[in-house]
Parts: C-alpha cells; structure tokens; sequence
C-alpha cells in the first residue's frame, strides 16, 4: 500500500526486527561487506522501532570478522604490539561514565584475563560521535574501549574458551564492585574472531557513530546486520543486536521456562573442555537480558564447550520432527536424542548467526517470520528478514529462494562452501549414531488413551466424599467432565470467559484460578497441538541428564511419554520399572485438615526436605500423591505442592536429573 489512506499512514508501519547477514563464501575480506552491510541497515529502517524524540533508535548494530589489517594499524599508531592473526583477542567493552566507574570495568577484566593466563596489551579508545545518538541514547551512552588480549594458546578454540571465561569472571566481579555505576559494565564481544559494533540508535546512524565502520581499511568476509524494535525488554545499549553470536527477528514464546531449565542444570554442568572452570560461567545467562540475549547466551555456552554454531542453533530451535513429519531416521533419531537433551526455545523467530568461520541462518519450525536470501554469481551471500535489501541485479544472481519453515542456510567461509538444509542436518545427524543410540535406550509408555483402568468399588464408594475433598461441583461434573469423558471433546460453553476474577470471588476458589498463562507481548496466530500436529507435539521425557555439554549414548536413556497425561495403569507401569537409574518414591501431600497456614507451610517444608533426600540419594521419579490420605489430613493444592518442591531442587542443584510426577484428584 502506498500513501496515506483513512488513519493509515505508512510513516508509523513497523514489524519485528530487521536482521540479515551479508559473507564472501570464499572467506576473502572485502569493504563489499561492510558496506552492503550498511545497505542492509537502510533497507531494513522500517523494521526497527525509534523513540519520541524521533532520533533514539531501539538499537543497531554489525557483527564482523576480527579486521586484522585494520586494528594492526590502530594499534601500531598507540604502541600496542599485536601477534599474528588469530592469535590475538578483542574486546569491545561498554565501559562506565564516570572516571571511577571505567578504572573498576578496565580493572576487572585485566584481572580476570591474567587469571586465565592471558595479558591486556593495551586498551584503544574507539573513536565515535556522540552528537549521533538521540538525546535519551546520550544520556546513557557508555565509554567504549577495545582491550586486546595477547598470551593465550596458538589454537583459535582454547583461545576462544579462555577469553569466555575471562568475560564472566569480569561480570561477575562488576557485579559486587563498589563503583556506583558499575552495572553500566558490558563486554558487547571479546573475541579473537569476531567483533561487535552497535549501540542504542537507528541503522541510518551506527556509520555516522563509529569512525571505524567508515575506515576504507576495515574488511571482513562476514557481517551480521540487525536494526531493533523491542518487544520484551526496554531498548538499551548493551540490549542492541548482534549479540555475541546472533542476530534474532521474533521472540522466545518460552522464556521462563527455558530460564528456569538452564539455572537448574547449572550446578551439574560438566566439560572436559572447560574442567573445574564451568563454574567461573554461571550465571549462564545474565538476568538482565532480553529473550534474544538469552538465547545468546546458551548458544555460546554449546559453541564454546565444542558443538558447531550449527548443531547448537538445532539443539535450541528445532525443526519439527514428530511421527507425521516426512524425514529419514537418522534425522528423526537426532533430533530425538537433543530433544531429550535441551527443551526447546520456541516462538516465532529468524536468526543469523555466526562464530567467525561459519555464518548461518535459521527459521523456526512454524515458519512465521520471513527469511529471504540471494547467492550471487561472483560469490556473495545475502540473507534478510526480506526481499530486496540489497539491490542486485538480475544477471548477478546464482540462487535466490526464502526459507522455510525449520530451515537452515550456512556458509562455511574457510572452506568456501554454502551449504543448503538437508546437506547440514544430514552431516550432522551422522557425526554420532543418535538413530541407533535412542532405539536402544528409551522406554515408551504408551499413555491415557491406550490404557484400560477399570473403576473399583472401593473407589466408587468413596467418590462423594473425594468430590468434596477436591472441590468439585455439579457444575465440574455434569457440563465439564461428563461431555469430556462421554464424547473425548472439549465441552462447549460461553463464548470466552465471563466468570469473575478468582481474587474478587466470594466463592473459595482452586488455586490454579489465581493464575492465567502469560501470553507473547505482540500478536502471534494461536496454534495447539491438534491442529498443528505437524509442528507441535506433546511429548514428555522422565529422566533427563543435566549434562548437556557431552554426547554419550547414556542421554538417550529416558521414558518416553506421548503427552504428560498418565492413567493409572501408566503410572503403576512407571513405578514398577524396578530399573536401578529409573527409582521411583511416593511423597504424600497432605497436612492437618484443620491446621493454620503455620501448618500448611510446615508440610510444604517436610515435603521438600523429603524430596531433597530422595533426590540426593539417586531417586529419579518423585511422585507427589494425594491419594489415600489419612481421614485428618487434607491435601496441599496440587499447584502449590509441585511449584514448592521443584523450587527447592532447583536451589540446591537437584532439579534436572528429577521428574516430577503427579497424582492428585484435584487437577481438572
């Protein structure tokens, strides 16, 4: 649509964030990349989001291979000696305003780099213009610096894992510093192959900020490209993209819980690689972060403990892969074995991504971003978040196409290749045999619609009085759960929900309606697991293994579940395994049935502790159970007990390697 037209105006059309990469596939370093680069920025305006002084941008940026040639010069001019390439590091640092504030940030890494053996040569401050930024973006615009780091081993992955360490070892210090500005302390990248330049400001501005992108002698072979508009976190400048290692265009529908997922893994997190030093990297994920930095974060912890950029971006986004999904067997058994390993980060998104060597491009498995890309003759890669970023002519293109859903495109600039989706997951799926390590290691449980549990009498008889217990109406019974089990559909009732707020109810009230779900901040199509069960599965695993940094066929031992709905017969099936790795404890959940909130909070706090001994001496299956308790007792909400005893396995490092499993009369 062009023009204005009614309330229209097509000045005010913003969508998701705009992200892209441009690469020569033979890895040769051009000025061609930066400055398409910059065309992709123009191009992309539209697609970032600015502020009411209309010059503050959401955020922009450019990650790019190391420019050797360049910084060696820089770094000539101040006396700074450099080893060869690749031997080196970069930091690109967001430092404090004030004068303190910058020793305490320059301090603090050039301590946690001498920890890891390695020295700061120098720091060099990089050259901007502050008159660029908006007003709001200059209020909070940091110092920037580059410290480059010398004295680490000559191969480029030991080095790379160093400077990792030596980062978090300097976040963590800014954290407890005494310097009051000591939370403006970032390290946008600290690399010896890649490096980062972005700030709090539109596309348009980010050449016109830093001196260095307009240098003719800066080249790389690979720029990821991003213009910001921020849907879950406030535009800041350590929140602008790329991050470390991607560029992100959506949002990450299952944030908390991947949050969660990771902090419960982190104190049984083990590597070879990384020996007694993985804990000098937790937090794992800084809590101030948006969804993409998240994401960014577990993405580096994979690359860096030894998987490809490619294998890490599956492991976290896969492509579909249930029962119906067209694919060979050694792909389903790959992304069988991860899905075990690592929950996945869903939501609609478009990523780039890239370590230095490779540089990739991924879609989710719903397919609701667009991700367009153009390989020209002479050997340049284009990706974008849409068609025509850069202009080239027809004549020039080799292959353009669009991805689709739960592809991948990748470049390998040291070998000179592109690679398309079936060629990647295939040499992937083949460098373990994940087919064969699954086929012989899971236990399936068929589940509620293949089983037959037959009522017993004593359980008729006592059926009023647990109606009663569980707060069951004749409304439960005759609108919602007869229709339900007579007909296996959901009940038809009111078009949407007229009941009032369970919190200004008269009525006691379950506790589960104190709660609703918390849905994305921007408009998303609603899918479920029945009408897109091509894409969307239900499936849950009991008995996975918090060490997501080895590969071993021991992952893949777990009991595979086709939806988290057990019968009765399932779980006694589960509870009778009689497997050594696969124990299985009862908790009661029960507490005085005239007690306090003193007494409730004490059976909550017997429970943990007896879910701390369980977990600690080897049980995997925790069931919490409200079945059979004492005429006295009544039982804790089901919500309530669960939240309460996974949060405490959580604190005390127990949480992964346990499932919780529950059987309560309460759940509806």
């Amino acid at each position: 649509m062009k023009g204005t037209q009614g309330l229209y105006d097509p000045r005010f059309e913003h969508d998701g964030c705009g992200v892209g990469f441009v690469a020569r596939v033979d890895g040769t370093p051009s000025r061609e990349v930066i400055d398409r680069g910059f065309e992709v920025l123009r191009n992309l305006l539209h697609r970032g989001a600015i502020g009411g002084d209309l010059e503050t941008g959401d955020g922009a940026g450019l990650l790019i291979q190391v420019p050797d040639a360049f910084l060696r010069r820089e770094c000539a001019g101040q006396g700074i000696a450099l080893p060869p390439a690749g031997r080196y590091g970069v930091g690109m640092v967001f430092l404090p305003r004030s004068e303190a504030g910058r020793r305490a940030g320059r301090a603090a890494l050039e301590q946690a780099l001498a920890a890891e053996g390695l020295t700061a040569a120098g720091w060099r401050e990089v050259p901007v213009d502050g008159r660029v930024p908006g007003e709001k973006a200059r209020r909070d615009m940091p110092v920037i610096e580059q410290c480059f780091v010398t004295g680490g081993p000559a191969e480029a992955e030991a080095l790379e894992r160093r400077l990792y360490v030596a980062r978090k070892r300097a976040e963590r210090a800014m954290r407890t510093a005494a310097a009051p500005d000591a939370g403006a302390f970032y390290v946008a990248s600290l690399s010896c192959r890649t490096v980062v330049y972005k700030g709090m400001m539109t596309g348009g501005q980010l050449p016109d900020f830093y001196a260095d992108l307009r240098d003719p002698a800066l080249t790389a072979a690979i720029a990821i490209i991003h213009e910001r508009y921020s849907t879950n976190t406030f535009p800041s400048w350590p929140l602008a993209q790329p991050f470390r290692f991607l560029g992100h265009n959506g949002e990450i529908n299952t944030l908390r819980g991947n949050r969660n997922a990771m902090r419960s893994r982190e104190r049984s997190l083990e590597s070879d690689l990384f020996g007694t030093e993985i804990q000098a990297l937790l937090p794992i994920i800084e809590a101030e972060g948006s969804d993409s930095a998240c994401l960014d974060n577990v993405v580096e912890l994979l690359v860096r403990a030894g998987r490809t950029p490619a294998h890490a971006m599956l492991m976290l986004i896969p492509q579909a892969w249930g029962a119906r999904y067209p694919m060979g067997p050694d792909l389903r058994g790959f992304f069988e074995y991860h899905a075990g390993l690592m929950e996945p980060w869903d939501g609609p998104a478009a990523v780039a991504f890239s370590d230095g060597r490779y540089v990739g491009a991924l879609l989710d498995r719903n397919g609701l971003r667009p991700a367009r890309y153009t390989i020209t003759r002479d050997g340049l890669a284009v990706f974008g978040s849409e068609a025509g970023i850069v202009d080239v002519p027809p004549e020039a293109v080799a292959e353009r196409g669009a991805l689709r859903p739960g592809q991948m495109l990748l470049v390998d600039t040291a070998r000179g290749h592109v690679l398309e989706d079936a060629e990647i997951k295939m040499q992937l799926a083949r460098r373990q045999p994940y087919r064969r390590w699954v086929q012989e290691n899971r236990i399936s449980i068929h589940g509620l619609f293949n089983a037959v549990a037959p009522v017993t009498p004593a359980e008729a008889d006592a059926l009023l009085r647990s109606e009663r217990l569980f707060g069951y109406t004749r409304e439960d019974r005759n609108v919602i759960l007869g229709p339900m089990a007579a007909t296996g559909k959901e009940p038809v009732g009111s078009m949407g929900a007229d009941y009032p707020l369970a919190v200004l109810s008269e009525q006691p009230q379950l506790l589960y309606n104190y709660f609703k779900q918390l849905f994305a901040q921007i408009t998303n199509p609603a899918i479920d697991p029945i009408r897109e069960e091509l894409v969307m599965s239900l499936m849950t695993y009991l008995g996975t293994s918090p060490r997501i940094l080895s590969e071993v066929p021991q992952h893949a031992r777990l009991v595979k579940l086709r939806h988290p709905f057990l019968s009765n017969e399932d779980l006694e099936r589960i509870r009778s395994l009689h497997l050594d790795d696969f124990r299985c404890q009862a908790l009661p959940i029960g507490f005085p049935a005239r007690g306090s909130g003193r007494d409730l909070e004490e059976a909550l706090e017997q429970l943990c502790r007896m879910g701390e001994a369980a977990a600690a001496g080897g049980v995997r299956f925790l069931v919490l159970s409200d079945r059979g308790l004492p005429e006295h007792q009544a039982p804790i909400p089901a919500l309530l007990a669960v939240s309460a005893l996974n949060q405490h396995l959580v604190r005390k490092g127990l949480r992964t390697p346990v499932s919780l499993l529950m059987e309560t009369g309460e759940a509806r």
